[in-house]
């Protein structure tokens, strides 16, 4: 048996309610959609696609058309998972059980949609490392084209990561060309700027500072912060491997991909 994808299809008494909840709160986007049904994908990660009928319908088979699911659990695995319940419960999603952490080293917490299915929002505990009888060998990374992403903003080249042998912090390099500004944005852990060439302006905090080339700036986890290059500029940048970031406007959170 060879399985290409994974769907839950869901029979529910309000199609748009659950909708609305999946894609505004867990980042899904609707493939497809009609009368009494949606179709809905996350894309390119590994959460299982939803299928969502109205009850009732008649392409289901007669004995499950009134038939809804009870005591499911949708379970999604993700990183960061203190960061995502922050930014839900800032963005008013139906949280119902709090984040929780179980003797097993299961981090958890779940939500309810309007039709009453349980998302619930899982982060395993790392397993502790065996003893080392030797000392961990130097890693030497050298970035690829396949570490280097282009946006309407900047470039940013992956260095460090977990996805590249690093454990602890992720690191990369921005480009920006003159006039470029990032997005307004927070990140859920501390952030290392060192320029390197040129000047960024960062606001952040109420305040506008100007970094230069051999300057560092640190800035706190959480809050909310803009970058713009007022000539052509570059810089490193170090955080924390598990950083998260929140856009206002938008729900959930995002994972850098330069720095996985």
């Amino acid at each position: 048996m060879n399985v290409t994808t994974a769907t839950l299809s869901l029979t529910v008494a309000d199609v748009d309610a659950s909708r609305d909840f999946f894609c505004t709160h867990l980042g899904y986007q609707v493939a497809m959609s009609a009368d009494g049904f949606a179709s809905l994908t996350r894309g390119d990660d590994a959460a299982a696609d939803i299928v969502l009928l109205r009850s009732g319908s008649e392409v289901l088979p007669p004995e499950q058309r009134d038939q809804q699911a009870t005591g499911l659990v949708f379970a999604l695995t993700v990183t960061g998972i203190e960061a995502e319940e922050a930014c839900l419960r800032e963005a008013g999603a139906p949280i119902t059980m709090p984040l929780r952490e179980e003797a097993w080293g299961e981090r958890l917490f779940q939500l309810t949609d309007p039709n009453g299915i349980v998302v619930q929002l899982v982060e395993w505990a790392t397993p502790d490392e065996p003893a080392q009888t030797e000392e961990p060998a130097m890693l030497v990374i050298t970035p690829t084209a396949e570490n280097v992403t282009v946006s309407p903003n900047a470039r940013m080249t992956g260095l460090a990561a977990p996805s590249r042998g690093s454990t602890e912090l992720s690191t990369w390099t921005v480009a920006m060309e003159a006039g470029q500004s990032g997005p307004e944005h927070s990140v859920s852990r501390e952030q290392v700027w060192t320029v390197t060439s040129g000047a960024l302006e960062v606001a952040c905090g109420g305040r506008t500072e100007r970094i230069e080339a051999g300057q560092t700036l640190v800035l706190p986890p959480q809050a909310l912060r803009q970058v713009h290059a007022p000539q052509a500029a570059e810089a490193h940048v170090a955080m924390r491997a598990d950083g998260a970031v929140c856009v206002p406007g938008t729900e959930g959170t995002r994972v850098l991909p330069w720095a996985r």
